[in-house]
């Protein structure tokens, strides 16, 4: 499943539909270095499903938490960081436990959507 999340599939049209965003956008954000997606042999962007999770991410910091650009980078940053701590973490017992679910809220609060949990979810 892993592997497919981060499969360039969609061109920019419809990574642009996903986002409701307009494809200049796209390219504005690639520009800043806000996402990075693949590129084919004929420089045609590609983006993953892992690019559109960013895309709503970054969408939301701006539209909902009216970031700039560089705050929305820095949330970006930030969000990677506590995503690589709480995947350290062994949740065995409750107090990790506690702490998984409080990195799973502020990354909430940054606007990031877990995917896995969605998965989990839509399963049961």
């Amino acid at each position: 499943m892993a592997q497919r999340f981060s499969e360039p599939l969609f061109v920019i049209s419809v990574a642009a539909r996903l986002v409701e965003m307009h494809p200049q956008t796209l390219r504005k954000y690639e520009r800043e270095g806000l996402i990075a997606p693949s590129r084919t042999s004929g420089n045609l962007r590609l983006y993953s499903d892992q690019d559109i999770e960013r895309l709503r991410q970054v969408k939301y910091l701006v539209e909902e938490r009216s970031m700039n650009l560089a705050g929305v980078q820095m949330a970006l940053d930030l969000t990677r960081e506590l995503l690589k701590l709480r995947d350290k973490l062994d949740t065995e017992d409750e107090e990790t436990r506690k702490i998984h679910r409080e990195l799973s809220n502020m990354l909430a609060m940054l606007g990031h959507i877990d995917q896995e949990e969605v998965r989990k979810q839509t399963r049961q």
